[in-house]
């Protein structure tokens, strides 16, 4: 069982994590090297040895192997993100690095995402050092950088230059799952990740002639362009139910006494009501435009204009992906991948998913824990490449008024502190005997 000393220092990590400010704007314009050193010198203190690697200055990566009880047992991969998205302080109630504490909540830019999650890592390990505990099998911990952006300074460095640190990892836990969703009727659901979307976001190029705005053109790039973003925005892809959904339908199906019927999937989604909001966005792939960029002056028709996609797809969906933006894009534009991560799915049957379950309700009695596909992605697609099969676990037990998912990448990010004391306690259970 989780001490006293841990409960208190997961709040405590998590508001200095938060101060310290590893903002990445993308295109390299970030360094977590500080709040890397922190987390070293914590693990440290936990009697580890962690590695602080780095591909680009600053940009600081650190490694820890935990040693468990039993040799012949598979290793675990337990990671979390040191960056975080831009905010403007204008915009939020207290500054978004202040890391404040206030009215049962821990205040700040990465309080949801993911600075609680490495704190309660943190705090885990620290009271097992305190405590003597040992794993039963190893853990190897890693706080990456550049998760916000490429990953190209984070996950992925470690999985291509130094492989060697995750010999024997088969399975690992990241963010974002076994939080509390509130659907509204008093039930407790705990969404576990096991899959992802894969990613591809975008580039779109129309070329055309340039000349006077005030002449007819009939070769106008940014009207080639405009029409192009018009319908990939507007365009309805097809519904596609991969195992992992399919598995997620039929636990929330069962949890309000229905039928899942597959064949009918909008009334499905209809009579699950705001549980619906769990898989909404993974029955399908997608493709936002996000992005404009054309032209230099309002008289000028330029030659060309860009725009830029967020594009996701389905396990086995990237085919369809490909072929529908050709068709989208038409004769008049290019499309390129900019970034191009793979699709995830992980076995729900698994006796590590059994676990998380039992974790979780032993520290929330009635909790529903059901498996889930992200919209989005993580680290988790570059440990891929080492055959590790990853799951969101980062717990934590939410009040009915807090709307966590809005919270990502949000105004106002926090979290409450009782919800990160939950987290350590169910960590610690998981992870003694994962």
């Amino acid at each position: 069982m989780a001490d006293e000393c841990a409960l208190d220092e997961v709040v405590a990590f998590t508001s200095e994590l938060i101060r310290i400010d590893t903002t990445n704007r993308g295109g390299g314009d970030c360094r977590e090297r500080p709040a890397a050193e922190y987390a070293a010198e914590r693990l440290a203190g936990a009697g580890l040895d962690p590695l602080v690697l780095e591909r680009t200055p600053g940009r600081a990566n650190v490694v820890a192997r935990v040693a468990g009880t039993d040799p012949s047992a598979d290793a675990l991969l337990v990671h979390g993100h040191l960056d975080v998205v831009p905010a403007e302080p204008a915009d939020w109630s207290v500054h978004p690095f202040s890391g404040e504490v206030r009215d049962g909540m821990v205040w700040g830019r990465g309080a949801v995402d993911m600075k609680n999650m490495d704190a309660m890592i943190l705090a885990v390990l620290r009271g097992w050092a305190r405590q003597g505990v040992r794993p039963r099998r190893d853990l190897v911990i890693a706080f990456t950088a550049d998760e916000e952006a490429s990953a190209e300074d984070g996950s992925g460095f470690l999985a291509d230059r130094h492989p060697e640190l995750f010999e024997g990892c088969t399975e690992a836990i990241g963010e974002s799952g076994a939080f509390t969703f509130h659907d509204g009727t008093g039930r407790e659901i705990y969404p576990v990740a096991a899959g992802e979307r894969g990613t591809g976001w975008l580039r779109l190029s129309a070329g055309g002639r340039a000349g006077h705005g005030s002449k007819v053109n009939r070769e106008n790039a940014v009207t080639r362009l405009a029409a192009a973003v018009t319908r990939i925005g507007e365009h309805e892809w097809p519904l596609r139910i991969t195992p992992t959904v399919r598995a997620a339908l039929t636990e929330l199906a069962a949890l309000y006494g229905l039928e899942p019927d597959f064949d009918d999937m909008e009334l499905l989604l209809d009579k699950l009501g705001p549980a619906a909001r769990l898989v909404e966005s993974t029955v399908r792939n997608s493709a936002n435009p996000t992005m404009l960029d054309a032209g230099y002056k309002v008289n000028v028709i330029p030659g060309d204009a860009h725009a830029h996609i967020d594009g996701r797809f389905l396990p086995g969906g990237e085919e369809e992906f490909e072929s529908t933006l050709d068709r989208l894009t038409g004769p008049d534009v290019d499309w390129e991948y900019v970034h191009r991560e793979v699709a995830l799915q992980a076995p729900v049957d698994a006796p590590l998913f059994a676990r998380m379950r039992s974790a979780v309700e032993e520290f929330a009695p009635g909790a529903h824990v059901v498996p889930y596909c992200m919209s989005g992605g993580t680290d988790a697609k570059q440990f891929s490449r080492l055959g590790i099969t990853g799951y969101g676990f980062a717990p934590l037990r939410l009040p009915e008024d807090l709307d966590y998912q809005a919270l990502f990448h949000g105004v106002d990010e926090r979290v409450p502190v009782e919800a990160l004391r939950f987290g350590v306690r169910v960590l610690d259970r998981f992870l003694r005997t994962a």
